[in-house]
């Protein structure tokens, strides 16, 4: 009879080997090293993967202990808190059924269906105290394996659960797991179907705060049933919640739509459709300032402007390729018996440029840029003031160049980024994604594009990681993420490489040895459209624009009406060096005139009474500084002529 194993060996995070007696879980082997492991531990990385703490382990496994000071640990937290959440919900609300409840950045949500009722502030009052009284009385989480597929969902719909029967069908043959929650007494009081992993005890969640409700559809189609969805936040402190909700404070502020409101700065009509953006004055401004920032830079490093049509014949697109695979997001049309379509993307026109004249290898590399305005249908519940659209301007640039090439091109569009970035004062750093399960072309191909890309990287000396299989279908491509004022990660530039048109539009350029060869083709673009980087920059800045791009620059505020002829006389001198300036001349307070043009986030305020009229100069007032005092007319034109030529933010 052959004997049984008393002990196994595994293997710890920093490579050493620790034995344990077989049947032990992963608490069993925290406590073995120390307890203050033991109240810090949250879960495993197992083999590479997420794993309850109190998973049995086996010998040769590769075991890490999450802890609560690991990121990953909030994953265990979060979704282990929608989970008390759903419970608290069907105890309050009888006929209350669950969908589903993931984890999302800094929180989590779980959509219901709640029948004759619809969800208010006030209830997710008393769901938080439902909640805390299941989290003090010390549930705990038990994962079981579906050993009765056919009779769990038999009983599934007995109780009403129908989307948990549909989803343990359509996953039925993938090992499925129910997580119970357990009382004191270890009586099973709720159970949703789940794959995990979870934290052990309700008790450990120490700070939780639901956040909103909002509308959703089942398998977010429109088609099938109304939820209602609860979106909320958990932390391992009531310190890191606080300063998380200030941080949610600070980010309603700056939201761009209110400020869009309050400031003037866009708006969306119904007369013109969902989705379609009118920029008015003072958000115009910042748009041409950011177009012609993005000209002069595009010029000096060897760009060459283009335009193209915003429609073409659908003949174009199913050369593209567009027509097979991105056809639910285009806008089609009918004209003279001809159907054209609104075009979603610049890149087939740039196709064509490159195509309609013969290029030898001394030609290249050829770099084409547009401020292209593209159409993309959306469907409304996803759009989201300017970061979501369906019609928005791209900053599309494409270079045909050779192989020998192509390090150098995206060194130089890296060079371009940074030099733009720096400009507005924004952090950024770089992702490397690479080939996906559907991508076409060439092994070969995507070795040369990935090696290149990742060369150009550190070349270039900037930090990345990789993001395997995040790549497009039809080439890899470098991310940069910016990171606004709050910390809030937006998405950037993009750098991709394609050979797919290159193929279908049969691209050549004649060689040295007179062969045809064909060229390498990038994408990309920086501000990624127009539209979404105007509303990081005004979250970023709060709406506080910095001079350079601020539609007001200068207001000047006489004290009295004796004052207006020299006010006057000083907004003219500005906008002789192009300084945008505005007199106000109302009869106001000039401290009612400060508080004002505080509320409009103007850069700088001009003071003028009877002493600054007869000492011919001016009083500063700035936005941030407050009163900075008295100076000549000629050193202040001079001061922002500095503050503009430098960008400074």
């Amino acid at each position: 009879m052959p004997q049984t194993q008393t002990t196994i060996s595994v293997f710890l995070k920093d490579g050493s080997k620790k034995e344990i007696p077989a049947g032990s879980s992963g608490l069993d082997l925290a406590k073995s090293i120390s307890n203050s492991l033991v109240k810090k531990s949250i879960g495993l990385l197992l083999n590479g993967e997420s794993k309850d703490l109190l998973t049995v382990l086996k010998d040769g496994d590769k075991v890490e202990i999450i802890t609560q000071d690991d990121p990953s640990s909030y994953e265990f937290l979060r979704h282990s808190t929608a989970h008390i959440l759903a419970e608290a919900v069907q105890n309050i609300f009888k006929g209350a059924r669950i969908a589903i409840g993931p984890v999302i950045e800094d929180g989590f949500y779980y959509d219901f269906e709640i029948p004759n009722h619809k969800l208010t502030p006030d209830d997710l009052v008393k769901i938080e105290k439902e909640m805390q009284r299941l989290i003090d009385e010390d549930q705990k989480f038990i994962r079981v394996n579906i050993q009765d597929v056919s009779k769990q969902i038999k009983e599934f719909k007995s109780q009403g659960e129908k989307f948990k029967a549909e989803l343990l069908e359509e996953h039925k043959n993938e090992n499925p797991t129910l997580y119970v929650l357990e009382d004191k007494s270890g009586n099973p009081v709720w159970n949703d179907l789940c794959r995990g992993p979870h934290i052990t005890s309700s008790k450990q969640v120490k700070a939780f705060k639901l956040l909103s409700v909002s509308g959703a559809y089942w398998r977010a189609d429109e088609t099938k049933e109304s939820l209602q969805r609860i979106y909320g936040t958990s932390w391992w402190s009531k310190e890191e919640l606080d300063a998380y909700l200030h941080k949610i404070e600070e980010a309603e502020k700056r939201d761009h739509r209110k400020l869009g409101r309050q400031m003037e700065l866009f708006s969306m009509h119904d007369e013109t459709g969902p989705g379609l953006i009118l920029w008015h004055p003072n958000l115009a401004f910042v748009r041409s300032q950011m177009e012609n920032y993005w000209r002069e830079l595009h010029q000096k490093n060897g760009y060459e402007i283009v335009y193209t049509p915003h429609i073409a014949r659908t003949d174009l697109w199913n050369i593209s390729g567009h027509n097979e695979f991105y056809k639910e997001n285009m806008f089609y049309m009918n004209v003279d018996q001809q159907d054209y379509v609104l075009k979603p993307m610049n890149c087939p026109f740039h196709v064509l440029i490159f195509k309609s004249t013969r290029h030898s290898y001394r030609d290249l590399p050829i770099r084409m840029a547009e401020l292209g305005t593209v159409y993309r249908y959306e469907r409304s519940g996803v759009m989201h003031g300017l970061a979501r659209v369906r019609g928005f301007t791209q900053d599309d640039a494409h270079i045909f160049c050779r192989k020998d090439q192509y390090v150098e091109e995206i060194k130089g569009v890296i060079k371009l980024v940074d030099l733009m970035y720096k400009g507005f004062g924004l952090e950024y750093f770089a992702e490397l994604s690479t080939k996906p399960k559907d991508a076409i072309g060439a092994k070969e191909s995507w070795d040369f594009a990935e090696t290149g890309l990742e060369q150009a990287l550190k070349e270039y000396g900037l930090a990345y990681k990789i993001n395997p299989g995040d790549g497009a279908f039809y080439g890899p491509k470098i991310d940069f993420k910016l990171k606004d004022a709050l910390g809030r990660i937006w998405q950037g530039a993009t750098i991709q490489l394609d050979f797919n048109l290159p193929n279908r539009f049969e691209l050549k350029y004649t060689e040295k040895d007179g062969s045809q060869e064909q060229p390498v083709m990038v994408h990309r673009a920086i501000y990624g459209s127009l539209e979404r980087f105007a509303a990081l920059l005004i979250e970023h800045f709060a709406g506080a624009f910095p001079l350079w791009l601020s539609y007001k620059q200068v207001i000047i505020l006489p004290i009295t009406d004796r004052q207006i002829d020299y006010a006057n006389k000083i907004a003219n001198l500005l906008k002789e060096k192009n300084i945008r300036a505005h007199v106000d001349e109302r009869a106001e307070s000039v401290n009612a005139k400060i508080r004002d043009a505080q509320l409009e986030k103007i850069p700088y305020m001009v003071i003028v009474g009877d002493k600054e009229v007869k000492e011919n100069n001016i009083s500063i007032r700035m936005r941030k500084k407050g009163d900075t005092g008295t100076t000549t007319i000629d050193k202040f034109i001079e001061l922002l002529l500095n503050e503009i030529s430098q960008k400074i933010i």
